[in-house]
């Protein structure tokens, strides 16, 4: 019975030790998280800048034909 809880205890104190360890890899994801983030708003950016390009490219072509 002695062993037993011995060996409970050091499946205990692994199991905590482990998930001590395993913080890093929490940091790791939520940095890759923060990563996928930056790279949404910049390509989200760089549509907002493309349709803001095209509007005027077609606005031009419609001042051209009204003309």
């Amino acid at each position: 019975m002695k062993n037993v809880f011995k060996f409970g205890f050091l499946g205990l104190a692994i199991a905590v030790g482990t998930a001590a360890c395993n913080s890093a890899t929490s940091e790791s994801e939520n940095t890759a998280d923060s990563l996928e983030t930056v790279i949404e708003e910049s390509i989200e950016a760089t549509i907002d800048s493309l349709d803001s390009i095209g509007d005027a490219a077609i606005d031009s072509l419609d001042s051209l034909t009204n003309d």
